[in-house]
């Protein structure tokens, strides 16, 4: 899964010409590391449609800021530029793919 950063978000996710999901998270998040695997799996089956991303909330705090995000994992859809949905906590799969309508 590929890292965006505070310097990289508008060009990697703002400007993207498919949707792109961030998961925003933290090295000390156990249920972020959790999570992980589901997501790896997702940017795969997902690949050419749907990015998968992760963005570090403790390394990039304004973007972490722009968007509202007060806890780690917070997964945030964005189509044409704009947050369409966003999930917090880690889910299963199951219930993060129905969440995300995708």
């Amino acid at each position: 899964m590929e890292a965006v950063t505070d310097e990289t978000w508008t060009d990697e996710v703002l400007l993207s010409d498919v949707p792109v999901l961030v998961d925003f998270w933290a090295d000390w998040c156990g249920p972020c590391h959790r999570v992980r695997p589901v997501l790896e799996s997702l940017a795969a089956e997902w690949e050419g449609r749907v990015r998968v991303v992760s963005l570090d909330i403790d390394v990039n705090p304004n973007v972490t800021r722009d968007y509202g995000v007060l806890g780690a994992p917070t997964m945030i859809l964005f189509e044409g530029g704009e947050p369409v949905r966003t999930v917090v906590g880690a889910q299963p799969r199951g219930r993060l793919v129905a969440q995300l309508g995708l």
